[in-house]
């Protein structure tokens, strides 16, 4: 019996996948383009979760001297028996990860950045008695692994020290191997990142410019560099004056299969599992990034629910890529992303040299950042480098609803006095005033639902904010989806200090016919006997409410 492989959420070492037994789609193509078209420096811009990381590591792993050519028996790689000959194994690697300089002071930001390089240089610890180095070289190895004891813990370097390290360490590793070092730098832009939240921007963009210009810029002991971001930083604020400097982002075809998984490498997963009945749904959650010319998955979703099916084949697909870092630069785009969400694009023209100091001073860069990052994708060029930006898939178009029903909420709740009418209409049977305050929140929210996607899925929508809106009363207790008679409620209200009972049941018709939507509403309320939970638990007056919307007007009854 074959033992099935594990799938590998949240590993992104590539030796590990491959000895421990894990699942693994096979990217070592990308190893093969990148000698055959490789410049001095290349960075590849690409959203998070997408590979970046294990990408990285892979090339590690061939490079490196001591490489286990095992790792790559049966990988498309393995196949350029040439080109593995003369390069597996066959260099020095210096392979740093930047994705936790994350702090809100710059002290700490340049300590941990210390702490990465330091690390890094005492993988090499064979340089501190190498003799093919000087006293003088050695002392150099010795202050980039210097660690300090008591007030000072963790690596010690001077400025100095620190912005020529990565220079420093590439030629000590030259002059003792005789061979030019290949140079990995993952996440380089996170720095910046966070530099900018958190007000240091100016001196981390000081210090990365003089540490990547150092390294990268005229350095002799330098074979080749590949850096991965999120973001192309522009080059002048980061990489002045650097030469065959490559730059391959999301818009462009050469490496774009190497990031994300194709739609054939997800039906592989899926069959492979015994899971292969899911597709139609993981394709409408987590497939319609572009990039380049390429269809592509977001790994990490696929990966993460393909390991929850397998547990529990009745799983439903949930947002994973979301969850992985913050969101807020979404609320800044709620009015276009009702367009969005209708499943509507937006053409925009598109930044490729972002700087993060004036990202937030220039709108039109939020739609740069939306596009790099992952959050939209491009469905096609207008001219040149203006694109239709659309939203790629559900699990995206999620998040942008979510965003916007906590904003409406919040926006709803400004207005106390209002809002205590609205709540207040329901509880004194004002059928008329509810209406009308409810017509005036949706106007907020036009064209927020995509007509395409199933009925219940919109009125859930409404069933989220008319719930967000009455949860204003803290003295009712409201119940959403609660069990009651022979069904489940949408929304069921008890006032106990007046023994009031309300049922909410909403709708959403099939054409704008908002009348037979609330009667089939009310139809319902009867036939299930929603009411019977409220008569058991005591309410004398029980007030039933047919609710249907459409798009952005709805109309509400009630019913005997």
């Amino acid at each position: 019996m074959r033992l099935k492989k594990k799938l590998p959420v949240g590993i992104d070492n590539f030796e590990e996948i491959r000895t421990e037994n894990f699942y693994y789609v096979d990217k070592t193509g990308f190893i093969g383009e990148l000698l055959n078209h490789w410049g001095k420096v290349n960075l590849f811009t690409r959203p998070r979760r997408f590979g970046k990381s294990l990408n990285m590591n892979m090339l590690n792993y061939f490079f490196s001297y001591g490489c286990n050519h095992n790792l790559f028996t049966g990988l498309k790689i393995a196949e350029d028996t040439e080109l593995c000959e003369k390069y597996m194994g066959k260099f020095p690697v210096i392979s740093i990860t930047l994705k936790g300089i994350s702090s809100g002071k710059y002290e700490t930001a340049r300590a941990l950045l210390c702490a990465v390089i330091g690390r890094e240089a005492l993988r090499f610890q064979f340089l501190a008695e190498s003799p093919q180095l000087t006293d003088k070289e050695k002392q150099q190895y010795a202050r980039l692994t210097t660690i300090g004891q008591n007030e000072q813990p963790g690596f010690i370097m001077t400025d100095d020290v620190l912005e020529d390290s990565l220079l420093t360490l590439s030629q000590l590793l030259r002059k003792h191997y005789h061979q030019k070092v290949i140079l990995l730098i993952d996440e380089y832009d996170v720095p910046l990142d966070k530099a900018q939240q958190f007000h240091y921007y100016e001196e981390m963009l000081h210090l990365l410019r003089n540490l990547l210009g150092q390294v990268l810029k005229g350095n002799d002991s330098l074979y080749f560099a590949v850096l991965t971001g999120c973001l192309r930083i522009a080059k002048e604020s980061i990489f002045t004056g650097l030469n065959n400097f490559l730059v391959f982002s999301i818009t462009d075809v050469q490496y774009d299969e190497y990031f994300g998984f194709l739609d054939k490498e997800v039906k592989a997963m899926l069959e492979f599992y015994g899971v292969e009945d899911k597709y139609q749904l993981i394709k409408e959650w987590y497939d319609g990034y572009r990039m380049g010319n390429a269809e592509l998955y977001c790994p990490w979703d696929v990966i993460n629910y393909c390991s929850k099916l397998i547990i529990e084949p009745n799983s439903q697909p949930k947002a994973f890529w979301i969850n992985t870092s913050g969101n807020t630069i979404i609320k800044k785009f709620l009015a276009t992303a009702k367009t969005l969400i209708n499943g509507e694009f937006v053409t925009k023209k598109i930044n490729h040299e972002l700087n993060y100091r004036d990202l937030y001073q220039n709108p039109e860069n939020f739609w740069s950042m939306l596009f790099a990052t992952g959050y939209l994708t491009q469905r096609g060029e207008a001219e040149d480098e203006i694109y239709h930006l659309a939203i790629p898939n559900l699990e995206i178009r999620k998040l942008f609803i979510d965003q916007i029903l906590e904003w409406f909420q919040k926006e709803a709740r400004k207005n106390i006095v209002e809002l205590d009418a609205f709540c207040s209409a329901f509880s004194n049977a004002d059928v008329k005033t509810a209406e009308k305050l409810f017509n005036s929140y949706l106007q907020k929210t036009i064209s927020i639902r995509d007509t395409s996607v199933r009925k219940e899925k919109k009125e859930n929508f409404y069933h989220g904010i008319l719930l967000g809106l009455l949860s204003h009363r803290e003295d009712w207790n409201i119940y959403s989806n609660a069990e009651s008679g022979e069904g489940f409620s949408d929304i069921l209200i008890e006032i106990e200090s007046k023994l009031i009972g309300i049922i909410i049941e909403v709708k959403y018709p099939d054409k704008e016919n908002l009348e037979a939507g609330c009667q089939k509403a009310l139809k319902q309320i009867e036939l299930m006997n929603y009411a019977e939970k409220l008569r058991q638990d005591g309410m004398i007056t029980i007030l039933k409410y047919g609710i249907a919307c459409y798009k952005k007007g709805c109309k509400i009854e009630l019913g005997n």
